[in-house]
């Protein structure tokens, strides 16, 4: 087995290199992932009814998660912007 040198210790939760869940954080990804669960999940919008002006659920259900994906994923980044300002202890980006 290896033996660790002092030149690469281990990253450990106290090291300011290694990543810390925050609830901020947590908000970030949900609003990530939400997007990609509701396109995988096919089997909740695999249907007809109900129709709007005319275009079946199935086609108008994945055209709002456009417009949704987009706020989701603008609100992320927005979110990802303060964290870091944060982090940086509130100098302006």
């Amino acid at each position: 087995m290896p033996e660790e040198t002092d030149a690469n210790p281990p990253a450990t939760p106290t090291s300011p290199t290694a990543p810390t869940v925050t609830p901020i954080r947590v908000v970030i990804g949900l609003c990530l992932i939400a997007p990609f669960v509701a396109m995988l999940w096919v089997s909740s919008y695999a249907k007809v009814e109900p129709t709007f002006i005319g275009i079946p659920f199935f086609y108008w259900y994945q055209m709002l998660w456009v417009l949704i994906s987009t706020a989701l994923t603008m609100t992320a980044y927005k979110l990802w912007q303060r964290d870091q300002r944060a982090r940086k202890g509130g100098a302006s980006a």
